[in-house]
């Protein structure tokens, strides 16, 4: 939390306080839906970037988390951060007791179901809650944006334009 400048003891004084944590890789509109929504419920939304051993990220922590800096740019009560490890751990030494998540369709539910049961079993006294995003963002994630950006289809309408911008540099610079 040294980034956002918070020490490793906790938050700020907001008493409600939820860490919505994913590889962000780019951020989408469905994500700051998802965040728009958690912030509409809690005092303090963490954006918390984390790197996902699964996928091979297009770009690095670093450049995750500005994205996220930069898009969520004047949202009170929004901050970005980022960590290594197991989220049940980072939301325990934080201080917190919510994780956010975001579930698309139902194909989502059977993994996050997991995720959620294995962070109640590391971190019991941590609950874990599903917000949906706009019908409009369903089927978005950052996979299908960046595929669609590899082919040269337009991602406007996923992610906004700074996100947008720096998709396109990296795609070019690694082609």
């Amino acid at each position: 939390m040294k980034e956002m400048g918070l020490s490793s003891e906790g938050l700020p004084s907001a008493k409600n306080v939820a860490i919505y944590s994913g590889s962000f890789d780019p951020i989408t509109k469905g994500h700051l839906d998802i965040i728009c929504r958690a912030r509409n419920l809690f005092d303090l939304v963490v954006v918390a970037v984390a790197d996902n051993m699964q996928k091979k990220p297009l770009f690095s922590r670093k450049e995750r988390v500005e994205m996220v800096r930069l898009a969520i740019q004047g949202m009170e009560g929004v901050v970005a951060d980022s960590f290594t490890g197991l989220l049940a751990h980072y939301v325990q030494e934080r201080g917190v007791s919510v994780i956010i998540r975001g579930l698309r369709a139902v194909s989502d539910l059977e993994h996050e179901f997991r995720m959620a049961f294995m962070n109640r079993s590391l971190a019991p006294q941590v609950e874990t809650i599903f917000l949906m995003p706009s019908e409009d963002y369903t089927y978005l994630n950052s996979t299908v944006v960046k595929e669609v950006a590899r082919l040269g289809g337009d991602v406007s309408q996923f992610v906004i334009p700074v996100v947008e911008e720096r998709l396109q540099r990296k795609l070019r610079r690694s082609s």
